[in-house]
């Protein structure tokens, strides 16, 4: 399986599922069901992972579509155009649907402002995503071009894979800039990740699993930050990551590891952990292999410029 197999595999999850998500955050509230809206804030923020690798496989599979000449170029780039803005719209969408459940667990309830800007990301969302797959339809089937798809080819958006490429790799300061971002971002994340999942190891018992978990936005807060300086860096070299065995590997381990974050709040077993109490076994081995998830991404993180050559 090449990187072009991943995106025909990958490429409707963002699209159906924020269908799925949507539909069933809506029904929530006309059935006025707690338990179903928080498995829809749960099913958007799962999305939201999956959306990266389903992104990442497209600018993969563009950078191959470019040698065939058989293609619309410019169809293509509006395809990625359209894709970035419907990413980073996701994962706004998944950041905002993961802090309400935070809320839910911490205040009983979300704030309503919470869930009043889940909807409105949602929506945006959902529109943007049928926008790019729309787009995207029409790469192998000119045939069905229609005038929509045309104005997207012809009208560039306000945020271009091409202006994001000529920012971080044309101006000097831009790349260690989110090098230096990346890296707070990183230890930040891990440093709350790390002492949250040791609590449940054991250790800091005097203190209960409810008062580590209120840092738990930090954490999503570094995550996004590197999400951000990531995505920086694939767009201005991808032939450096998309090429590169050991950032596929650290992308894996980044999706099962994001999980985490949404098993630390949204599951009560963890919230259950009171001062001076033990966590079950099965928290134990969950908490140890979500610490040697986030340390494999560290890992092929660090040795993206050894193990794969691209650098």
């Amino acid at each position: 399986m090449n990187t072009p197999h991943l995106h025909l595999l990958l490429n409707h999850v963002p699209t159906v599922g924020t269908v799925i998500a949507f539909g069933l955050f809506l029904l929530s509230f006309v059935r006025k069901d707690d338990g179903l809206k928080r498995v829809s804030l749960e099913v958007f923020y799962i999305i939201a992972l999956l959306t990266l690798p389903a992104y990442l496989s497209g600018v993969g599979t563009q950078m191959a579509l470019d040698q065939n000449p058989n293609v619309s170029k410019e169809i293509i780039t509006a395809h990625h155009d359209a894709a970035l803005i419907a990413f980073v719209f996701m994962l706004l969408t998944g950041g905002m649907s993961w802090l309400a459940l935070w809320q839910w667990r911490r205040l009983s309830r979300p704030r309503n402002g919470s869930l009043a800007t889940v909807m409105i990301l949602g929506a945006i969302t959902l529109v943007l995503m049928g926008r790019a797959a729309n787009i995207g339809g029409e790469i192998r089937h000119p045939e069905i071009l229609d005038q929509g798809v045309a104005a997207a080819v012809a009208a560039p958006g306000w945020l271009t894979a091409s202006g994001v490429q000529q920012f971080v790799g044309g101006q000097t300061w831009v790349w260690p800039t989110n090098e230096a971002l990346h890296f707070i971002g990183l230890w930040l994340l891990f440093g709350i990740v790390l002492l949250v999942n040791l609590r449940m190891l054991g250790l800091m018992k005097a203190i209960s699993f409810q008062a580590v978990h209120r840092m738990l936005p930090w954490a999503v807060l570094g995550l996004g930050i590197n999400a951000i300086t990531g995505m920086g860096w694939v767009l201005a070299a991808p032939g450096q990551y998309l090429e590169n065995v050991a950032f596929f590997w650290k992308i894996g381990l980044l999706l099962f590891a994001g999980l985490d974050l949404l098993y630390l709040t949204a599951f009560d077993g963890p919230w259950r952990v009171a001062a001076n109490e033990d966590a079950p076994m099965l928290q134990k081995a969950l908490a140890a292999t979500a610490i040697c998830l986030w340390v494999g991404v560290m890992y092929f993180g660090r040795m993206l410029p050894f193990i794969g050559n691209a650098f």
